[in-house]
């Protein structure tokens, strides 16, 4: 076997040494002073962690449960019953050529989406308190992620309320007229968008608000269930607006969610009309309720894992 010279071997270069990988950046978190103005860029960095919170919650809700997510329609459809029994039946509450339970069914439908995301966006930061304290990333990512599970069980809802229509032969009656033009029948569910994004509004403006002050102060979290069920009552979601006496309407529609909800009847069913005073009046009133939530957020912001 032959080697090579010793010389030769001794003029190889030497094997080439990786250089030394850059240091990471370092992210210094401090408590800003004053008004932190609101980064749409840094939650839509984050939008992750918002689905999987989201998810968490659907996959938790009912876990070790017989029904599992048959509870998303069989619920729904027991309070429907129940309200039926006691409004339609014993208090007499007609709703035109409507049945009462699918009139029922509708109001729930979007009463929960109300009710489930403001409920879950007010008790976001102190039940996930332990987030907040250890990791970083915006607060406001918590109550936000209420959002998907609750326009999930809004959709499902709304499949079933379309089952229920056809086959108790209710057609949606609501008509848009376009200056001189009417449109086809039905053609106000082309305004439920507009109804469900001003209904959000207001369910995540009081959830920011609800949600800051529960760091503080735990009494709201015993007050929001009662104050939901009084402003039930205080909407028209067991009865139509003509069912409220004369005597009170004016007292009536200063309350900024009636206009909505009754706007949703109307493009459901195309029971009552639209007013487009009251409307403007509902949309002013839920850009005021938005940014005051996130304001009220925002300025709170800086105290949560201290306090919490």
């Amino acid at each position: 076997m032959n080697f090579p010279p010793a010389d030769t071997l001794a003029a190889e270069p030497p094997a080439s040494v990786a250089p030394p990988s850059p240091r990471p950046p370092f992210l210094t978190i401090r408590a800003a002073k004053g008004w932190v103005p609101l980064d749409l860029g840094e939650l839509w960095q984050f939008r992750d962690l918002m689905f999987a919170l989201a998810g968490r919650d659907i996959k938790l809700r009912y876990k070790q449960t017989a029904l599992g997510v048959i509870w998303v329609i069989l619920q729904p459809l027991m309070t429907a019953g129940i309200m039926t029994f006691v409004f339609g039946t014993v208090a007499h509450i007609t709703i035109g050529p409507i049945p009462y339970f699918i009139f029922s069914v509708a109001s729930n439908m979007v009463w929960n989406l109300f009710n489930n995301v403001l409920t879950k966006a007010g008790g976001s930061l102190v039940g996930n308190s332990n987030l907040i304290s250890k990791v970083f990333f915006p607060r406001l990512i918590l109550p936000l992620s209420s959002l998907p599970s609750s326009l999930l069980d809004f959709v499902i809802n709304a499949g079933m309320l379309v089952v229920l229509m056809v086959l108790n032969h209710v057609a949606p009656l609501s008509h848009l007229t376009i200056g001189s033009v009417t449109l086809f029948r039905g053609s106000g569910l082309l305004l439920m968008p507009v109804w469900i994004g001003l209904l959000l509004c207001y369910a995540i403006g009081i959830g920011l608000v609800a949600t800051s002050l529960m760091v503080s102060y735990r009494d709201v979290g015993y007050m929001l269930p009662l104050a939901l069920q009084i402003l039930l009552y205080a909407c028209p979601i067991v009865y139509t607006v003509t069912n409220v006496p004369a005597k009170i309407l004016f007292w009536y529609n200063l309350n900024p969610l009636s206009p909505i909800f009754e706007a949703i009847t109307w493009s459901i069913f195309g029971i009552g009309s639209l007013s487009a005073e009251r409307l403007v009046y509902a949309a002013i009133a839920a850009a005021a309720v938005l940014m005051g939530g996130v304001y009220a957020f925002k300025r709170m912001e800086k105290k949560f894992a201290d306090v919490i």
